[in-house]
């Protein structure tokens, strides 16, 4: 082959390959557009868990007017105080009560801002509503109103946040960034603690070195979150304890899942922890509420290392008296799983005895084998894991 037709052909190739990557990233592009949109373009409640306090003669048309739309889901409670047991406990995110000549609305805006503006913005209209019926009333009977009687007609009505969010975090979102860090973090420190661990001869002894190495990750990670949280005054009256060990075990339910996925498969395992960031926080139900999601992204979101994190963190700082066994178990399973295939992986036999590049003297010390010198790596050979 000549030298000019050596040049026409490496042009060739490279504009295959520019190509290639163009539709590449228009398909990855058009994919996540259309993903982000079909969750989040418009989000709406689908049987949103609230309470109703009422009297037997009213209860129908209430529960009637709150399922219309299949909006709200309601609970009956027998007391106001057992409302508030139960929005604490977050059974559900609010609820009414009508036993009063005015009725009372509770919320729990940090349990989602959406949910208590779509409170309370469906009590105020349905007040104003029966403001203006009322009005009509007197208005066809030809009677007088009493001073009194209007400024009762007019006062706003009453509305109380039973745990509203700190006076830092007003938006609510911080939960979301603190997911997507720990997701950013957790996926990029999975694939490079296993390009750490050397090629040299698996044992036990290296996978429990590997499993430690993510162990020990997995609480700095978490305890830079949390010490971080403390610049911008998010968590402060959080037991500071039970938050080290959530975070540490949403860090490690992320890498040990994503390493497990990269010693299985290779590389492209890694698109497990790129999943979770790109993917997985849109659906987590940090910055749209799960009852806000399609059907799919609700249950999807909920069983992903990222939505069981943002519930189980939302819970310990907000609502300490809500059940949060579910998602710890959730968490669990990612990272003892993913600790166990990592554990597995590292005591199957090499396919070809070779040892790496760079050979670290505390993995020869786990090993308890004499040093070897490294010989060069197929470019085919494993990632580590």
């Amino acid at each position: 082959m000549t030298q000019e037709n050596r040049q026409v052909e490496s042009i060739m190739a490279f504009r295959r390959f520019a190509l290639a990557v163009c539709l590449i990233g228009v398909l990855v592009q058009l994919g996540l557009t259309a993903y982000y949109l079909a969750m989040g373009h418009k989000a709406q409640p689908h049987h949103l868990p609230v309470g109703l306090v009422s009297p037997a003669a009213k209860r129908t048309a209430v529960v009637s007017l709150l399922s219309e739309n299949e909006y709200f889901k309601v609970t009956d409670y027998a007391t106001a105080d057992d409302l508030v047991i139960a929005i604490k406990r977050r059974d559900v995110y609010g609820g009414v009560d009508i036993t009063n000549s005015k009725p009372h609305l509770y919320v729990a805006s940090a349990g989602g801002t959406a949910a208590a503006a779509l409170l309370k913005s469906t009590y105020t209209s349905v007040v104003q509503q029966q403001t203006a019926n009322a009005l009509a009333e007197y208005s066809k009977a030809g009677d007088t109103m009493k001073v009194s009687e209007a400024a009762d007609l007019n006062t706003p009505p009453t509305v109380t946040d039973v745990v509203p969010l700190p006076g830092d975090d007003v938006n609510g979102v911080s939960l979301g960034f603190l997911t997507q860090a720990l997701a950013l973090g957790g996926t990029i420190a999975s694939m490079g603690l296993g390009r750490l661990i050397p090629r040299a001869r698996r044992s036990w002894r290296r996978g429990i070195a590997h499993v430690s190495i993510l162990i020990l990750y997995a609480v700095g990670s978490a305890a830079v979150i949390l010490w971080s949280m403390t610049w911008f005054g998010v968590g402060e009256t959080a037991d500071r304890g039970e938050m080290l060990g959530i975070f540490s075990l949403i860090s490690l339910a992320i890498t040990a899942s994503t390493a497990g996925a990269v010693a299985l498969f290779g590389p492209a395992g890694a698109l497990i922890g790129a999943m979770y960031f790109t993917l997985g926080t849109v659906i987590s139900g940090a910055s749209i509420l799960p009852e806000f999601l399609p059907s799919f992204g609700r249950h999807l979101g909920e069983n992903l290392p990222t939505g069981a994190g943002v519930q189980a963190v939302r819970d310990d700082l907000y609502f300490p008296a809500a059940e949060i066994r579910q998602h710890l178990i959730v968490l669990g399973l990612y990272a003892g799983i993913g600790a166990l295939v990592v554990l597995i992986t590292n005591m199957l036999p090499n396919r070809k005895n070779r040892t790496s590049e760079v050979e670290l003297d505390f993995v020869e010390r786990l090993e308890g084998g004499e040093r070897r010198e490294p010989v060069e790596l197929e470019a085919s050979a494993p990632s580590g894991h």
